[in-house]
């Protein structure tokens, strides 16, 4: 793990004007500032083990090769922390069905269901300091792009393990190479097609299984048509030594797919 005293929290990586394109990505980091591992209460090693489950390793290092060799360069929205300092996909509120296994915006539980943060931890305090400037920082990026090109696509780039974890929901449904998380008011037909046709080769493509959905700013969430949306969820034996381990030869074939859907995307305008 890395911590620091005060760390970058998210970087927006400038892309082509022309291009509608935000990778976003928002589960790669290790990064836990020392005032917030303070308040969990796991040991270093138990908290590397934590990580090495609960990170999406190496996805920003895809989302890089990909807009690398895109003909149109994509924006990149990267988060600079780990998501147990706050989850920024996470409803901040009573909305968010994982709290039900303590894995809202503030996890409180681990990916094996023990305890993280003391019980009544008050999450509010991260929420203010890191959700909400995140959250901020998407929208403006997000609209930024719809005043420059009239649309935006935000496809969000994760990885899963092979094996389901205890605090998966729905860990009993099928776990394909490739899921594709969609939103029915945000994933148009033409993007989805676009991603399994990109993503064909890696021994099939799923849809919302095991994760589903995708990520939206919600002052444009089911509101603006103009915001299209698509998860990039892939299995971790793909492309890396789970749970924790180095990338392989997968990592430059899955940046060259996800190169092919940035361009067919930014083609459809």
């Amino acid at each position: 793990m890395n911590h620091s005293p005060e760390p970058e929290p998210f970087r927006l990586l400038a892309g082509a004007a022309t291009s509608p394109v935000i990778l976003h990505v928002p589960h790669s980091s290790r990064v836990i500032p020392e005032s917030v591992r303070t308040g969990i209460v796991l040991d270093d090693r138990a908290l590397d083990l934590e990580l090495d489950h609960i990170t999406d390793s190496h996805t920003a290092d895809i989302a890089a090769a990909a807009a690398a060799r895109a003909s149109v360069t994509p924006w990149q929205f990267v988060n600079g922390l780990s998501r147990l300092v706050v989850d920024p996909e996470r409803f901040p509120d009573e909305r968010e069905e994982m709290l039900a296994v303590g894995m809202g915006a503030v996890y409180t539980r681990t990916t094996h269901r023990e305890r993280l943060r003391p019980d009544g931890f008050d999450g509010r305090p991260l929420i203010e300091r890191w959700f909400h400037p995140y959250a901020e920082a998407m929208t403006r990026a997000v609209e930024d792009r719809l005043e420059a090109v009239g649309r935006a696509v935000v496809v969000d780039v994760h990885s899963y393990p092979t094996q389901a974890l205890p605090y998966e929901l729905h860990g009993d449904g099928s776990r394909p190479p490739i899921c594709l998380g969609t939103d029915r008011f945000h994933t148009p037909a033409g993007l989805l097609a676009a991603a399994e046709k990109a993503f064909a080769g890696f021994g099939g493509t799923g849809l919302d299984s095991p994760f589903a959905g995708t990520y939206v700013p919600l002052e444009h969430y089911g509101r603006d048509a103009r915001v299209g949306a698509l998860m990039i969820e892939i299995r971790r034996d793909v492309y890396m030594t789970e749970p924790g381990g180095p990338a392989g030869a997968g990592l430059d074939a899955l940046a060259a797919a996800l190169a092919e859907l940035v361009d067919a995307v930014g083609r459809e305008g």
